[in-house]
């Protein structure tokens, strides 16, 4: 522990944002960050708990608090705030493929439960793994690692998001060698086309690519696995097959099905065409974008999103720099509390409500919150031509376990376009029924207890497609534990 009284000294500081009203413009990432000495002050604010829940990942109350990869936070902490720039890398790397990845997206398990966090403010993890990892990019702290001696054994990886990327990093290092499939274009999974460039910059993705490229792994973009590769040619060519394709399957609105009603989508159908126009475009700006084309327009359009995670609020800062006339969020669930309740203490996940950075840009356009609680699509009307008007809503309630509709409730609101965003119920068909693989009720593929193993096979899953919707976090980590077990698989036994 460097500075015994950090956190009694320093108050807590975060990267700060560029105002909403300034971002709109474009799609560039919009935090600005601190300094090297004000890091340093950051970073000296962590206590180095004697049990630190921050790396613990423990089940509370249902739900994980704590980091799933177990990251050594006080360890780098303490590297920061002593001004070791390189040594504080290399322990947050020991445990962390991609935090570059984290360092933007995850939503801080570790600060939820931060001993800090429990009478005052939690020590700023997320943003002290951000600069670190992009300060090891700048000053050549990582440079490609590649294995001294081969296996000789091969290895696909059949999907390139967070867990894909992870189990091949790891069994690469190990000496493996690894071919990862990708069906898109661009490998990265929701990474790349889920997850909208301002909050993930896509050169980010294409950095790491080009670095474990550099290190000897492989990847093979635009390869529909069951039409371009059949699952008997990777059975026979790999000594290991790893099926990391996601939990992409969206879950549907009975009322309004995108394939019938013009003008709803699924939301990754939608944060997608936006994506790889934008990447087609000359730069990152709106303008470019919308001179280019090519993507689902929003601009004048009244947009309603079904679903308050986190991909319902990236479409709501999509649609924001689309130029939407209004922007409705409706969420099933009640509105949670401003403050932890005493039925939910620390060092629980706190069930608070959480402004997002698309819900601060529509309230500094509109004027309020786009979020509407505890209210769902009941129906929806369409002109002559099949595009949708207007919808119906409804308010709901849970009673004895299931959701029911309040009478006398229902509203009309304008829409010219309707996005669900409404989770996902597992993983898509196509690869499962290739490889013949048996699935849960919750659509995820069935392996052996505690295992990523498909018993009796060659075959292992990871990932969402494993897990069921998760966290890129939980992804990783899952591509980290797949890869242990394929590299004993293969080995007889395993350093991983």
């Amino acid at each position: 522990m460097g500075k015994a009284t950090g956190f009694l000294d320093y108050k807590r500081v975060s990267n700060s944002d560029i105002p909403p009203k300034e971002r709109l413009f474009n799609f560039e990432e919009f935090h600005t960050y601190l300094n090297r000495d004000e890091r340093m002050e950051q970073a000296a604010r962590c206590m180095n708990c004697g049990v630190p829940f921050c790396q613990s990942a423990i089940n509370l109350g249902g739900m994980v608090t704590g980091c799933p990869l177990h990251n050594l936070i006080p360890e780098w902490n303490d590297e920061v705030y002593k001004g070791h720039e390189e040594h504080a890398f290399n322990r947050l790397y020991k445990t962390s493929n991609f935090p570059e990845f984290t360092g933007r997206v995850c939503p801080a398990l570790c600060e939820k439960a931060c001993m800090c966090g429990q009478y005052g403010d939690s020590v700023t993890v997320h943003d002290n793994e951000l600069y670190l990892i992009e300060t090891a990019f700048s000053k050549g702290y990582i440079q490609p690692r590649k294995p001294k001696i081969r296996t000789g054994k091969k290895v696909a990886v059949i999907g390139s998001g967070p867990s894909g990327l992870a189990a091949a990093d790891e069994l690469n290092k190990r000496g493996h060698n690894v071919d990862v499939y990708e069906r898109e274009d661009h490998i990265g999974g929701l990474l790349m086309y889920g997850i909208p460039n301002m909050k993930l910059d896509k050169r980010v993705i294409d950095r790491r690519q080009k670095l474990m490229e550099e290190e000897g792994v492989r990847f093979f973009t635009g390869i529909n696995i069951g039409r371009d590769k059949r699952s008997k040619e990777l059975l026979s060519e790999y000594d290991a097959v790893i099926l990391c394709c996601g939990a992409k399957k969206p879950r549907p609105l009975n009322v309004a099905d995108p394939g019938k009603v013009k003008g709803v989508y699924y939301a990754v159908d939608f944060l997608t065409g936006a994506t790889k126009a934008l990447m087609a475009s000359r730069d990152r700006t709106v303008a470019s974008l919308k001179e280019h084309g090519g993507y689902i327009e929003a601009e004048g359009k009244n947009v309603v999103v079904v679903g308050g995670g986190d991909t319902g609020n990236d479409c709501i800062g999509t649609v924001m720099r689309l130029g939407a006339k209004s922007v409705t969020a409706l969420e099933m669930m009640p509105k949670p509390s401003l403050e932890r309740l005493p039925s939910n203490p620390w060092p629980e996940w706190p069930k608070v409500l959480k402004t997002d950075y698309g819900h601060e840009e529509a309230i500094s356009v509109f004027g309020k919150d786009p979020r509407v609680f505890e209210t769902t699509v009941k129906s929806v009307t369409t002109d002559k031509r099949g595009n949708i008007k207007q919808i119906e809503t409804v308010k709901v309630t849970f009673k004895d376990g299931k959701l029911v509709e309040v009478e006398g409730t229902e509203k009309t609101l304008k829409c010219d376009l309707l996005l669900i965003a409404a989770g996902f119920i597992g993983c898509e068909d196509a690869v499962a029924e290739e490889f013949e693989l048996k699935r849960s009720p919750r659509g995820t593929v069935l392996t052996g207890e505690e295992s990523y193993h498909i018993n009796g096979t060659k075959l292992f899953s990871a990932g969402d497609m494993h897990r069921g919707q998760s966290l890129v976090v939980w992804a990783i980590s899952e591509g980290r534990g797949c890869a242990k077990e394929v590299d004993e698989f293969l080995m007889g036994y395993t350093n991983l």
